[in-house]
């Protein structure tokens, strides 16, 4: 059963976006997804709360302290994480994830807390051996500047695959207020955020 955490310590960086819309992609595909909901916030699990039922379903689960327990027949995990995760809480999300998306903003700020972030995953063994993936996805990137290829070129000094980069939409912040996501749209809808997710799902 695949895992994948999002994870950034940082607040704001798109943590929540990029779990929903993981799951909602594997609902489409015809797996068994559940949405956990690692943050105090409980950002995806009200999201859930307003997807409509005509729509594939996600199964819910917030994390507690048995992370183990998951609803029988799910056959994907995604976990969405709180800003400001370390020590313990981390290495706990580590013990259990196949892969660790870390979405990042183009800010100098966002860099930063990210690369710590980064240098704390890779001192823990699972993620230093390979058994957990690694790698890191820009987010509300405007194509007018170099950003993507700034976080690109940041991703490959820390020795991080870069999967790919996510545009500065209204689509997103419109689609999430009800529930959805962009893979819930017509596809000529959202033709160009499905295009920019691609390399991220491959």
């Amino acid at each position: 059963m695949p895992v994948i955490a999002v994870v950034n310590r940082k607040g704001g960086s798109g943590k929540s976006t990029v779990a929903a819309h993981l799951a909602a992609w594997c609902a489409h595909q015809g797996s068994a997804v559940m949405l956990g909901d690692v943050d105090r916030q409980q950002s995806t699990r009200s999201w859930l709360r307003r997807r409509a039922e005509s729509l594939p379903a996600i199964a819910p689960w917030t994390v507690d302290q048995n992370i183990l327990r998951v609803p029988t027949g799910i056959t994907h995990v995604i976990l969405d994480t709180p800003g400001g995760m370390h020590g313990f809480d981390l290495a706990r999300i580590v013990m259990f994830a196949d892969a660790i998306l870390m979405p990042v903003c183009s800010s100098s700020f966002d860099r930063e807390s990210a690369a710590a972030c980064h240098a704390e995953l890779m001192a823990l063994p699972r993620v230093a051996t390979g058994r957990c993936k690694l790698a890191s996805i820009a987010m509300r990137i405007d194509p007018r500047t170099r950003a993507t290829q700034e976080l690109k070129e940041w991703s490959a000094n820390l020795g991080m695959p870069f999967l790919g980069a996510l545009r500065d939409t209204q689509l997103y912040v419109q689609c999430l207020e009800r529930g959805m996501t962009i893979f819930d749209l017509p596809a000529p809808r959202a033709a160009l955020d499905l295009q920019q997710w691609q390399p991220i799902l491959d």
